[in-house]
């Protein structure tokens, strides 16, 4: 009697484990895996929220020229990256498939994680390389301005984030 009752709680515990890996993996590729962050890539790939191609210099006064280089490098980013991007959309998919129907395969679950991680890695050395590229074109005046800007929104985000606390 004794022994069934311990068969009981480890199958009620390997019942509750699987169930709650499955509800992590699915709430962190839900959609597009992007929801609930500000900004989150929208239908043509463009991030919305103002932080591409140049949003991240609003405020500092930039030449025509410069404005024009901006986009010109966003769009050689974009270019450079869309097959990064789709590689990493392809695997959120191959891991919501690889939960659905009931079963949740662990092991499967791993690999596509960890095929997401190098990517991902990837892709935010581009998005690096992207900045410096952006930052390069700026004067030394300008500079100055958006790390001024940076300060600015830091405050902001220090003090705000204080009042959530209280």
């Amino acid at each position: 009697m004794k022994k069934l009752g311990k068969i009981k709680i480890l199958a009620i515990s390997a019942v509750a484990a699987v169930a709650l890996a499955g509800s992590i993996v699915l709430a962190q590729t839900a959609g597009s895996g992007q929801q609930g962050r500000r900004g989150g890539w929208g239908a043509e790939g463009q991030m919305e929220g103002g932080r591409r191609h140049g949003g991240l210099f609003r405020g500092i006064d930039l030449t025509a020229d410069q404005k024009t280089r901006l986009q010109q490098i966003g769009q050689s980013f974009d270019e450079r990256t869309k097959p990064l991007r789709d590689q990493l959309a392809a695997k959120r998919q191959e891991l919501r498939a690889a939960s659905e129907g009931g079963t949740f395969n662990e092991a499967l679950a791993t690999q596509k994680l960890q095929e997401m991680a190098g990517l991902q890695a990837k892709l935010m050395g581009e998005e690096f390389k992207n900045r410096q590229e952006m930052l390069s074109i700026l004067t030394p005046e300008q500079k100055t301005q958006l790390e001024q800007k940076r300060a600015e929104f830091k405050n902001k985000r220090g003090d705000r984030d204080e009042r959530r606390e209280q």
